[in-house]
């Protein structure tokens, strides 16, 4: 019950698309690479998915209701840190959220889910694409205990940069990058420890939709601000001029860090 795109079939080739088509080459079972719940390839539609690098291809599965079969275009040096993002993440319980990871990021007293907020934000008199990341509870620095709260600290050793002033544009961070798939948003990249490929510091639990202004925004600079705040200093807000309300208090209190990441993907 395999899907296959023209797309797809383009890049794999008549051969092993018909291959994949009998089931010489399914996997049978699989985890589904938006939803990452399982699926299984002889018991629902399953559409092929090809992640393609400027030298590398991995092809994955997903559920077809989740998403169509579909090539996407994924820098070389972030194809294998985006496929293991998909492979060995374990999802949160929400939408859009999951755990912190990587170097130094851990939660207490128990694992913390990251909230994402994407909206524009207005930068230098321009819209820009931003996401806006606050975790539901204190994140603390490995080997330590009690309620202190590092997860500011953290990520300022990551290369992200205290904001003053949110109407400047935050510096760029190496390394790290945000992943997009058929106009929706899957996740931000860190790099791997001791020059490792990249891994997922946030996955969406499920891909995260955007609005046709911000998809917009990216298409004229496809760089994205990323701010991120300690639990508490945000909070949800319905629209973005509160959004920006809650940066710019956050950014008063020096509660507030960001960078620029690029965008990888489509």
């Amino acid at each position: 019950m395999l899907e296959v795109s023209d797309d797809v079939r383009a890049e794999i080739g008549d051969d092993e698309a018909n291959r994949l088509l009998a089931g010489e080459n399914a996997p049978g079972s699989y985890d589904c690479t938006s939803c990452r719940t399982p699926g299984n390839t002889e018991q629902e539609r399953t559409s092929t998915v090809l992640f393609v690098g400027q030298e590398t291809a991995v092809l994955a599965f997903a559920h077809a209701t989740c998403v169509p079969s579909q090539v996407v275009p994924v820098a070389e040096e972030q194809l294998q840190g985006a496929v293991r993002s998909f492979s060995d993440v374990t999802p949160a319980s929400e939408p859009a959220a999951l755990a912190p990871s990587g170097p130094g990021l851990e939660a207490a007293p128990r694992q913390a889910v990251l909230n994402v907020t994407c909206g524009l934000v207005l930068v230098q008199g321009e819209p820009r694409p931003a996401l806006v990341v606050e975790p539901t509870s204190a994140i603390a620095r490995p080997g330590t205990e009690g309620p202190g709260d590092d997860f500011l600290p953290l990520l300022i050793e990551q290369g992200f940069r205290p904001v003053g002033d949110v109407s400047r544009a935050p510096s760029p961070i190496a390394g790290w990058s945000v992943l997009m798939a058929m106009g929706q948003l899957h996740a931000v990249l860190m790099p791997g420890g001791s020059g490792t490929a990249p891994v997922a510091w946030w996955q969406a639990h499920r891909p995260m939709p955007v609005t046709d202004d911000w998809r917009a925004a990216v298409g004229k600079s496809p760089v994205v601000m990323v701010y991120a705040a300690p639990v508490g200093s945000i909070g949800n807000q319905p629209r973005e001029d509160q959004l920006r309300i809650a940066l710019d208090r956050a950014a008063a209190n020096g509660a507030l860090v960001a960078a620029a990441m690029p965008l990888s993907g489509t």
